[in-house]
């Protein structure tokens, strides 16, 4: 991939804009990072869309670090919440979930070979910071700053709780730029204003430039974030067959900008699939090529193809009724709601008990957690006999 590509395809917005980052990116090696706070303890395929492009950069030779935010994470990143944290992690239990984050990243960016990845803990300088440091620190911002932030006007209109911690979390991201001395900083585009402030921060006290850039973020048509804080996360380290069979389960309007976002499908090739889909053809194929192509990035081409035939044979090739009862519902519902609000059901507790039992699914996929959410074109199917589509 050419490094117009690279700074195009699957790219939100690039500070302080496109043309001066490739000049540079041609000129010199970039010191480039993404960090990742280890609230939970998988990464998600959410989190992919800035691995690729982290590899995309190693690839063409420049020097990628991956950050693992001990740090950061004790002030807890308040970006794509609309209220505040009920808990806030100390840096052991931050580190202890982290235990696995090398080898789970490590199935797209490379820690080895001739140009590896850095790896770096940014608590290993936030944690030795003084005060006369962090006064200092805090000096380069207005308070008029922070609190003009869209996230932070959102929880005060709405009554909102906002935690001087997290106002805070901006700071401590801006100087990981400082500290590293980064040319260029990669990240979600809800991670927008953390990161500009690392570009002020970096002017200001090291008066040179600093690059943003804004990965798009994986959504559907609603505007809903694949990701843990949405609680549809499909983990980098789930089994081929069961990440494949969730993919499959995610609504189809996640196709085109997942072929966009996570594969190296030709854009062309995308466009053209986009082109079928709007004039009506069949989804499904589509589907099936997207969850391919995560697998066999993921894991092996074979453990995609044995992914597939377990998912066709399994799925596909079952013996469905052909007048299966229909129900309407406006855009998504638990699991729970929609089994025992429709009389398929009779109570909320006997519908947990089915989904402890594994005898629910939805779309071939089996309901682990009685929060599972169904949206509108799913297929649910209770027990042996019982199948609901849902409108």
């Amino acid at each position: 991939m050419d490094i117009d590509q690279v700074l195009t395809r699957g790219v939100d917005k690039i500070y302080p804009d496109r043309e001066a980052l490739k000049k540079a990116a041609e000129a010199k090696k970039l010191r480039i990072y993404q960090g990742f706070d280890p609230t939970g303890t998988q990464l998600h395929i959410g989190h992919m869309v800035g691995l690729r492009k982290m590899a995309q950069f190693q690839k063409l030779g420049h020097h990628v670090i991956f950050v693992i935010g001990d740090g950061t994470g004790q002030a807890g990143d308040p970006s794509g919440k609309t209220r505040a944290r009920d808990k806030f992690l100390n840096q052991e239990e931050l580190k202890k979930n982290a235990k696995s984050y090398v080898e789970q990243a490590g199935k797209i960016v490379d820690f080895k070979g001739d140009n590896p990845v850095e790896i770096l803990y940014n608590g290993d300088w936030l944690n030795k910071l003084t005060l006369p440091e962090i006064l200092d620190l805090i000096g380069h911002f207005s308070f008029q700053q922070l609190a003009e932030r869209d996230l932070f006007q959102e929880r005060i209109k709405s009554g909102e709780t906002l935690n001087f911690r997290e106002a805070f979390y901006p700071i401590l991201q801006a100087y990981d730029s400082v500290a590293m001395k980064i040319d260029l900083e990669i990240g979600g585009s809800d991670q927008t204003f953390n990161m500009l402030c690392g570009r002020q921060l970096v002017k200001q006290m090291q008066g040179r430039e600093k690059f943003v850039l804004t990965t798009a973020l994986l959504t559907d048509s609603q505007g809903v974030k694949i990701g843990k804080t949405e609680g549809n996360a499909i983990a980098l380290t789930d089994a081929p067959a069961n990440l494949f069979g969730k993919i499959m389960s995610l609504s189809d309007d996640i196709i085109v900008i997942g072929l966009k976002y996570l594969t190296d499908v030709p854009m062309s090739e995308i466009e053209e699939i986009e082109k079928k889909i709007r004039d009506g053809d069949n989804p499904m194929q589509y589907k099936k090529l997207l969850a391919f192509e995560i697998v066999k990035q993921l894991n092996d081409e074979k453990a995609a193809q044995d992914a597939q035939s377990a998912f066709e044979n399994t799925f596909q090739k079952r013996e469905t009724p052909q007048d299966v009862r229909e129900i309407k519902i406006e855009s998504e519902t638990s699991i729970i709601d929609l089994l025992t609000k429709n009389g398929i059901i009779a109570s909320a507790s006997q519908a947990k008990n089915l989904v402890k039992e594994n005898a629910v699914d939805i779309d071939g996929k089996i309901v682990e957690s009685p929060k599972e959410i169904v949206r509108p074109g799913q297929l649910v199917k209770v027990g042996k006999k019982t199948f609901v589509k849902t409108i």
